[in-house]
């Protein structure tokens, strides 16, 4: 196993890691307000119903010198990466246009 392997493998378990704790921490602070998770479980229903969308609307078309090795794609996966990136692509330009709403609303007052 080279170095390279071995700080991989380190990076994976300290992004797991991160996850795990940026998920765990907020419940566990906002079960003393239960009303705060409406809004944490809103969000998330929102964002699962975009990436539903986005899937039944990405192609699951599969290039040929993408079906063989090294990628093997199937048109399941292909549709799955679509809807992927245009989830995406949506939430980006939501960030966006929220970011220069909120600089002239500031600008304004």
């Amino acid at each position: 196993m080279d170095t390279y392997d071995i700080l991989l493998y380190g990076s994976y378990l300290l992004i797991i890691i991160g996850a795990v704790v940026s998920i765990l921490m907020p419940l566990l602070k906002s079960l003393d307000n239960p009303k705060s998770l409406m809004k944490t479980v809103f969000g998330i229903v929102g964002i699962v119903v975009l990436f539903f969308i986005a899937y039944s609307v990405s192609s699951n078309e599969v290039l040929p010198k993408f079906e063989a090795d090294p990628f093997n794609l199937t048109p399941q996966g292909s549709q799955f990466v679509g809807g992927m990136l245009i989830t995406t692509y949506i939430l980006a330009i939501i960030a966006l246009v929220g970011i220069v709403f909120t600089e002239f609303n500031k600008a304004i007052k």
